[in-house]
């Protein structure tokens, strides 16, 4: 029977590809029960993996045994097909993931991809604005209202401290010393960090708490810092459509993202000349490598000035 393309798997008879099958959602299980991958992540991976198995199942090769020259063939033929080098680096962290998952788990012996080189991806630069640009949009809100002083003044500390979206429309009333100046801040993975304040978004908060806040809550004990409708916290959403809005006030003609001012803030810093370490710690980034981004985006800003106004640029 097992010359017939069968073999045993947790004590039943199955076919190899319902095994494979079996051994990809068993890695997908992992990587959401005990590391919370999101919904769409784990499709990727899904989608990775089957797309990687039916290559395998047309060569007469296994999943869990591919042989190591076969993945870098088939990455040959999907640069000819017109692949971006991203989506094949993407496609091989997920094959690595998963071997390397199946190595710890014991479902094989040796890893078959250790010797393959991921393809070095120059990183995307994230959109951002120039400080003209920032400056538009943090006077776009209309401050005689209520609504536009929460929205100037959501905008200046966004800017001012780097935050994510998330970690704005969270804030409390507790989160806020603004004698100290600083922002506690919980970001990803409930970690905490205390964020400074410049004295222009000082300003616009204060302002907005003696004469803002109030007009917009019922219950002004209630904790959120900057209320959406009914006076409980605002949505990413629902700030994100005022950014939007805020942008056309101000004639910005960019794609934006719900991270542009957070992209801006770091770059700016590093344009003044920021320590990079400085700004990973303002970002709550654990890893500097991924504050490493905006040193591209700097180093793409100092090319662009040099050719702009440099004689023999």
């Amino acid at each position: 029977m097992r010359g017939a393309g069968y073999c045993r798997f947790g004590g039943t008879l199955m076919s190899r590809a319902d095994e494979q099958t079996g051994q990809v959602d068993a890695f997908l299980d992992v990587l959401w029960l005990e590391q919370g991958v999101s919904p769409h992540t784990l499709s990727a991976y899904r989608n990775d993996l089957e797309a990687w198995s039916k290559r395998l199942r047309e060569q007469g090769r296994s999943l869990m045994s591919p042989g190591q020259e076969a993945l870098p063939a088939w990455l040959d033929e999907r640069r000819a097909q017109g692949y971006h080098l991203r989506t094949n680096a993407r496609l091989l962290s997920t094959l690595r993931r998963f071997y390397r998952w199946a190595l710890a788990s014991g479902a094989i012996e040796h890893d078959p991809l250790a010797d393959v080189a991921l393809p070095r991806v120059r990183p995307s630069l994230p959109n951002t604005l120039d400080e003209q640009e920032v400056e538009r949009l943090l006077e776009a809100p209309d401050v005689s209202t209520a609504i536009g002083l929460r929205d100037r003044a959501m905008l200046e500390v966004l800017y001012a401290g780097g935050l994510r979206v998330s970690e704005l429309v969270g804030l409390t009333m507790d989160s806020v010393n603004v004698r100290q100046g600083v922002v506690r801040v919980v970001g990803k993975g409930d970690k905490e960090r205390l964020v400074p304040l410049g004295e222009e978004s000082l300003y616009w908060l204060e302002s907005y708490l003696r004469s803002g806040r109030g007009v917009l809550m019922k219950d002004v004990a209630r904790p959120a810092l900057f209320p959406g409708r009914g006076g409980g916290f605002m949505t990413r959403q629902t700030f994100w459509h005022r950014i939007k809005h805020y942008a056309v006030v101000a004639c910005i003609d960019k794609p934006l993202s719900p991270h542009t001012l957070r992209h801006a803030f770091a770059t700016h810093l590093l344009n003044h000349g920021a320590n990079l370490r400085v700004v990973q710690l303002l970002l709550g980034h654990s890893d500097l490598s991924t504050t490493q981004i905006y040193t591209h985006v700097a180093q793409a800003r100092l090319e662009a000035l040099h050719a702009e106004h440099h004689p023999r640029g």
